[in-house]
């Protein structure tokens, strides 16, 4: 390739020289104000890493080839005709390309995440084993806070939302009949926003005064006032809230106007449902964080006072903005799992989801709930105290859907034929550990108990339940579930199961204890703790260590099964669903032809019953109203 040919091409060559011009541009910039204003010194440490992490972000999702196309059609230069060589994977390389197959983007976004994941697990492990014993073992204090605060934050926004995105991203088009998203240029984008993200939290540990250390929550004024680290951390989240909005924008155009023929909304599986409610959440609650940031990023960069008692900033209405968006965070991060959970249970009991409608209604119940309790975050913060009861209430009355839901999949399992394959187990898991971080977050709603647990180890135990039990577990049922429809491979069921219960076993035992150091007092957040604390927390750290390791085995279960494993049938689980009618992995397309959707989609065990139907398949005429699958 010519050297011409390099810089126009979209890649990683013209990415890595946009990078370094956006870099200059910003230096530049920067000294050239500075200059015409008559500052000095010229050079401004955090106005240039400021303005270069916007410049080379924006200047990397240039290069790799994300505008390109949209640039063209913009300048009214004839748009180049539409091949589809950017659509699908023929080989390893086009997962490292701007691509505009849905099913590639998904995979994109589930391997990218789960490399944040294990950068943020690497830092838990860290963290555990300062706090193994009382006193400083490995890290100081500040390094400490960095630690904490960065592994918190790409677990949030690097793996557990984005990797939601990638499984539906892979699902949902195939579940409602569609041949991609609806804007598969936008889905693209959204996804190379991630990387930029990601890079930008972890190299804020290579800023001068080390990584940004006020937590995920980055409560000002201290955001305002740290070193330039937390710089990284606040643009990073526009980069990150910037792909949740227009992935979530994405779902609901494909969802809404991309469904097969007959796939009413009632007849939609509830991972769709799920996606759908949790999209709206995303659209909805996201703005408010970006413009948390974008304040702090004002207080920080042009000196105003928004968060400043001094020049009447108001440092408590930082974490009402805050915390608007990131209660309803709790459930974009918990509603895709909730959806997984009932595709695999119901396929491996065999049964209809109980109470489908209920199930749906509840969702939509979650959403417009979720934005009533975000001041629950707040009951020591000094907020006006006539609030606390009616937070109280509504996070107590949150509880009813949620609860809902629980019974509804139990009432599945009763007297099903249960399948215990390695996705099951992980979803009895999450029901288990669901629940349990449910009673304790009902336990957070009590006034006089949340006073005395706030800011302990109770909270973090709480926190992990239901992130952790809560949603990782269904991520991992998810993935188990759908490896064959993504490889065209099956995993090895016995390390599977292995997976699962030491993940089960040992995660119970690294976080279960911390609930009683938290009602005896201990504080999260802090390097060092009071010797009472040495005994339960050795247990912790060891049994943490036991936990990360359990994720090697599902690391190489997936790596080996994805280059050597077993051809997948085109159904292996018997699933009723759409995708599931479909080779696997699907065609480029997805559907040789659109099918049409006739039934249910959880009629098990309904003799004769159809979901869809595809014309090529069609025996016979199929009655208008049945319900259940065809299957070859």
């Amino acid at each position: 390739m010519t050297m011409t040919a390099r810089l126009t091409a979209p890649g990683w060559y013209r990415a890595a020289l946009s990078v370094l011009a956006g870099a200059l541009f910003a230096f530049g910039l920067v000294v050239l104000v500075r200059a015409l204003y008559g500052y000095e010194p010229l050079v401004d440490g955090e106005a240039i890493t400021t303005v270069a992490l916007i410049s080379m972000g924006v200047a990397f999702l240039l290069g790799i080839g994300c505008f390109d196309y949209w640039f063209r059609w913009a300048s009214g230069a004839p748009t180049v005709p539409d091949d589809h060589s950017g659509h699908g994977a023929r080989s390893w390389r086009d997962y490292f390309r701007v691509n505009t197959d849905h099913k590639v983007i998904g995979i994109q976004y589930i391997v990218t995440t789960f490399v944040f994941f294990v950068l943020g697990g690497l830092m838990a492990m860290l963290i555990r084993a300062e706090l193994a014993a009382p006193g400083t073992q490995f890290v100081d204090p500040n390094t400490y806070n960095g630690l904490f605060s960065v592994h918190a934050s790409l677990m949030i926004f690097l793996f557990i939302i984005p990797v939601f995105a990638g499984i539906a991203n892979y699902v949902i088009p195939l579940m409602i009949g569609a041949p991609d998203m609806a804007f598969p240029r936008l889905n693209a984008l959204s996804f190379w926003m991630l990387p930029v993200a990601g890079v930008m939290m972890t190299a804020s540990f290579l800023a001068p005064g080390g990584a940004f250390a006020t937590g995920w929550t980055a409560y000002a004024p201290l955001s305002t006032e740290m070193p330039v680290g937390q710089t990284f951390f606040t643009i990073a989240v526009q980069f990150a809230g910037a792909s949740s909005i227009a992935t979530a924008l994405n779902f609901l155009v494909t969802i809404i106007t991309m469904r097969a023929p007959g796939l009413t909304f009632f007849r939609m599986p509830l991972l769709v449902w799920a996606n759908f409610t949790t999209s709206l959440l995303v659209v909805i609650a996201t703005p408010f964080i970006a413009g948390s940031q974008f304040l702090v990023l004002f207080d920080r960069a042009l000196g105003t006072h928004f968060f400043n008692p001094g020049g009447g900033g108001d440092v408590v209405m930082y974490q009402h903005i805050f915390w608007f968006y990131s209660h309803p965070a709790v459930y974009i991060m918990m509603l895709p799992g909730f959806g997984i959970v009932s595709e695999v249970i119901s396929a491996n009991a065999r049964k209809p989801v109980f109470g489908y409608r209920m199930m749906a209604f509840s969702l939509v119940a979650i959403v417009i709930l979720g934005f009533t309790v975000w001041a629950h975050h707040m009951f020591v913060s000094g907020m006006f105290s006539w609030l606390r009861v009616p937070m109280m209430i509504t996070t107590m009355l949150i509880a009813v859907p949620t609860g809902i839901k629980i019974f509804s999949w139990l009432a599945t399992l009763w007297r099903g034929v249960i399948h215990l394959t390695t996705p099951m187990l992980f979803a009895l898991g999450f029901i288990t550990m669901f629940t349990l971080g449910g009673i304790s977050g009902i336990v957070l709603a009590i006034l006089p108990v949340v006073i005395h647990v706030s800011d302990t180890y109770f909270v973090v135990a709480h926190i992990h339940y239901v992130l952790f039990g809560g949603s990782v577990f269904t991520i991992f049922a998810g993935l188990y579930f759908w490896f064959p429809k993504m490889t065209g491979r099956m995993y090895d069921e016995t390390l599977g199961k292995i997976h699962f219960w030491l993940s089960f076993v040992f995660f119970n035992l690294t976080f279960g204890p911390m609930h009683f150091v938290g009602i005896d007092g201990m504080p999260r957040r802090v390097a060092d703790y009071a010797d009472q604390f040495a005994s339960l927390n050795a247990i912790i750290s060891v049994s943490s260590f036991l936990f990360g390791l359990s994720f090697l085995i599902f690391l190489y279960n997936m790596v080996t099964s994805w280059r050597n494993g077993p051809r997948a049938a085109a159904n292996p689980w018997r699933a009723h669903t759409l995708e599931w009618q479909v080779s696997s992995p699907p065609p480029l397309f997805n559907f040789d032809d659109i099918p049409t959707v006739v039934g249910g989609p959880y009629e098990y065990g309904v003799p004769g019953a159809v979901h869809g139907v595809f014309k090529d398949r069609e025996k016979e005429p199929v009655p208008a109203g049945t319900s259940g699958v065809a299957h070859e």
